[in-house]
Parts: C-alpha cells; structure tokens; sequence
C-alpha cells in the first residue's frame, strides 16, 4: 500500500515537472519571438546606411553609427516628446483618479442600476475607437477644442479598464473594514480617500502601467485634433519616418525609421520593467486573469 502510494506520488511528481518543463520551454520560445523584432529594431537603427539593405542577416552591426539618430533629431522630436509626456501623464493621472472613484462606487455603494450600468460600461469595450473618433472630433471642431493639449487629454480621461480593475479590487476588502469605518461616522468619501485608495496601490500601479502605454503610443485622436507641427506628439511625428510614405522618409535606408520607432519604445519599457513586479500583483488581486 505505502509502495504504491510513493509510486503513485512520485509519477505526479514527474507530470508536474514535464508540464512545468514544457510550459519554460513555450514560454521562451514566445519571449525570443517577442523580443527579436526588437533587438532588430535597434540593431538597424545603429547600421551605417550600407549595412541596412543587405541579402544576408547581421543582428550586430560591424561598425555602430549614431547617423540614424542624428537624422532624426534634425526634426523638433524633443517637442513632440514632451508634448506625449504631458499628454500620457496628465490622462494617466486623471484616468487612474475618476476610474478609482468609479470602480469604488460600483464596487461599495448600493444604487438602483449599478450592475446593468457596469455591464454597459464593459460593453462599450466592443465599440471600436475608430468608430467614436469622427463624431467625437466633429463635436470637439465645433465647440473649438482642437489643436491644444486639453483636446488629446479629454478624451482618454475616462478609461473602462481602469474602472474594471479597481471595481474587481475594492470588491475584494472586507467588508467588516468598511462598516467599522462607518460606525466611527466616516462617509463614503472619507472611506474611499482614507482606507479604500491607499490599500489599492497594486491595482493603482496596474492601471497606470496600462493607460500610460495606451495613451503614450496613441496615434489616431492626436493625428486628427492637432495641426500644427509644435502640437504634434511623438507617435504622429515619427509616423512621418516611415520608410514607405512618411514626408522625412529615408529612401535609401530604414535606419531613420528604427532609430525613430526606438525612440518612441523607450517610455513604455522602462515603466513596465520599473513598475513589473506591481503590476503583476495588481493585475492578478485584481482578478483580470479570471
């Protein structure tokens, strides 16, 4: 009895390790194909303009050139990256505020159509962007709000996945939290800034995660509401090195492009691998992943 028993547990033992052995191997082999096209994104935008177009593979230059980069920086590529850095942290700012206070007043308080008003909120999720862009831009022509900073930070202020993943987080709280809160004459807004937002810090760095990269790499509103080249962010001005039909276009090498798209890339990695460790614990507390 006792043999089997050791026999039979030594066999899960084996199962769990050839699961866990295939899943490391998927896993890597989905991380090469993910992180190759990047290390040829930057590996092109340090070839010198001869080393580009060439029949044959070559994933590290023979000579390192910054020309690429210096091509690029021929354009006002500072302004229009301060102009995303405004843009995506005043809409991450405000996005992860409002969809705090939203997700909190789904989550907690008690109101006739609180279920079938979050259900239509999920809902809208289904509606592409490109379908809300020209009436939304067709109102913002009208009342005058183009072509400034207040018009490509409107509409990302309200954001259905920061609301999402604070409602799934402040579900989780005991309640015994709360009513204890409320039994000392606490209001729901004091709750919600005095115990509720400080223990949502996972799901707060979660959000921001998101709705920086999403509002950092936005091209179709800024694209349509601003006009003027000092208004441009970094997403429409690199789009003008593209090597096929951008107006900076280098004909005669990818270079430009590469170095250009580099750039454009390095905001949203760092602040994944800074905030990595936060934003895995805020994604699963906050039930994403069920």
């Amino acid at each position: 009895m006792i043999n089997n028993f050791t026999s039979l547990h030594r066999f899960k033992i084996g199962k769990l390790r050839e699961t866990n052995f295939l899943v490391w191997i998927i896993g890597l082999l989905a991380s090469v194909i993910w992180v190759a096209p990047f290390i040829w994104m930057v590996s092109t935008s340090l070839k010198p303009a001869d080393e580009v177009m060439t029949l044959h593979i070559q994933w590290i230059p023979s000579t390192f050139t910054l020309e690429s980069y210096r091509k690029v920086f021929e354009f006002p590529v500072i302004r229009w990256g301060l102009n995303s850095l405004l843009v995506a942290s005043l809409a991450t700012f405000f996005g992860v505020f409002l969809g705090a206070m939203a997700g909190y007043a789904f989550a907690r308080l008690k109101f006739p159509g609180n279920r079938a008003l979050f259900t239509l909120i999920l809902v809208s999720l289904m509606i592409p962007a490109e379908l809300s862009a020209t009436p939304l831009f067709i109102a913002f022509l009208k009342i005058g709000l183009v072509d400034n900073y207040l018009s490509l930070i409107l509409p990302s202020v309200a954001n259905v996945y920061s609301v999402y993943i604070f409602r799934q987080f402040f579900k989780g709280i005991p309640n015994e939290i709360e009513e204890a809160a409320i039994i000392d004459g606490a209001s729901h807004l004091q709750i919600f800034f005095r115990i509720a937002l400080p223990m949502a810090k996972s799901a707060a760095i979660a959000s921001t995660v998101i709705l920086f990269t999403a509002n950092w790499n936005l091209y179709l509103w800024p694209l349509l509401v601003t006009f003027k080249e000092e208004m441009k962010t970094l997403p429409i001005g690199i789009s003008e090195f593209s090597s096929i039909s951008g107006s900076h276009a280098q004909l005669t090498s990818f270079g430009p492009g590469m170095a250009a798209a580099t750039l454009l890339s390095i905001p949203s990695l760092m602040i994944f691998l800074v905030l990595q460790r936060y934003f895995v614990e805020g994604v699963t507390n906050s039930g994403i992943k069920g």
